[in-house]
């Protein structure tokens, strides 16, 4: 954020990114002087690196494990305060918690990610459901993060995919921002929307190497998820990475009972959006194709109306952030059109 012209940057302490790294976390936090430490988990996280910190642990640090459906008892009975440091192993709605977790008690966060999937593994921002209302807002940047490759390659192909549609979105988000910037005065940060522009165009350059599933492609997404999320940090807000594209893909979650991934969602929005800005979607469309992600509305499972409705309803989804979607002013035909013309539907 802006404070009478200064400007505030959260950064990680420490990134590692390599295989079989559960004693590199265990080393980090003695180095830490760490005496207790709340692992928040999933079971299936916990069986693929969780069980493996514990036994590399041995006791020093005392490590208690929590799954993440026990959130409400961490947070309705205090028995986080226990703890001087909480490592989040897993995914999106892990690390989510254990933020919120980190910045309730204002201890430190080691993110440990198990997928691909998401940019929050190294951002300071936690998903926020309410009121029917999905975004993002500012929590706990993660003072290290330890992305195990021999981990994060077993996840199933379709988060790792997923993890890109999310990398692409930046590809407009940034548009987003500086339209915003334009607009209203608010800040922007040109550093920032470089770094994060970058992640969605590493991903362009990228989807052959990715589509073949080589290790040094799945290397390249969890990298440009990390600089990505570092964007956020120096930024003080989601703005790199979340505009207009986001907004469409939250307010399909809404409107759809069983939603596709998000980054599933946030891919094919991103082709609609970049339309909307008057800049490259085929080369997002293009992208979304080599890699094998639901690059039309039908293969993401979505209708055309129910499409509309999400672009109608998504600029109120966040008053607070003006979008490409705050300027122009859609019919129902233009936007069917606009589909047509891009081969979305």
């Amino acid at each position: 954020m802006t404070v009478d012209g200064y400007h505030a940057m959260e950064l990680p302490h420490y990134i590692i990114v390599g295989s079989n790294l559960a004693h590199k976390v265990v080393e980090r936090l003695r180095l830490g002087s760490y005496r207790k430490a709340l692992m928040i988990t999933s079971p299936t996280a916990y069986k693929l690196m969780g069980s493996s910190i514990v036994d590399e642990a041995c006791g020093k640090p005392e490590l208690d494990v929590l799954m993440r459906d026990a959130d409400e008892h961490i947070l309705e009975e205090g028995r986080s305060s226990r703890f001087d440091v909480v490592l989040g192993v897993g995914g999106g709605r892990v690390m989510d918690l254990a933020k919120v977790v980190a910045e309730i008690n204002k201890i430190p966060l080691f993110s440990i990610p198990t997928v691909a999937s998401h940019d929050g593994i190294a951002s300071p921002m936690t998903s926020v459901r309410t009121g029917g209302r999905a975004y993002s807002r500012k929590s706990t940047m993660p003072s290290e993060i330890i992305a195990d490759m021999s981990v994060i390659r077993l996840a199933p192909w379709r988060y790792t995919i997923s993890g890109c549609g999310d990398l692409l979105a930046k590809y407009s988000a940034v548009r987003d921002w500086w339209l915003g910037h334009k607009a209203t005065g608010e800040y922007y940060g040109r550093y920032a929307a470089h770094l994060a522009h970058l992640s969605s165009r590493v991903i362009m350059k990228s989807s052959k190497i990715i589509a073949a599933r080589h290790l040094e492609g799945v290397r390249t997404i969890v990298e440009a998820l990390i600089s990505a999320g570092v964007s956020m940090g120096i930024a003080g807000s989601s703005r790199p990475c979340s505009g207009s594209e986001h907004l469409l893909a939250h307010t399909m979650e809404y409107l759809i009972d069983k939603p596709p991934l998000h980054g599933e969602r946030c891919g094919v929005a991103t082709v609609f959006t970049s339309y909307l800005h008057g800049s490259n979607w085929r080369k997002v469309r293009n992208s979304l194709k080599i890699l094998g992600a639901p690059s039309t509305l039908s293969e993401l499972g979505v209708d055309v109306e129910t499409f509309v409705e999400a672009v109608r309803r998504a600029p109120s989804m966040r008053p607070d952030r003006f979008t490409i979607l705050n300027q122009v002013n859609l019919s129902r035909e233009r936007i069917i059109t606009i589909l047509g013309e891009t081969g979305l539907a």
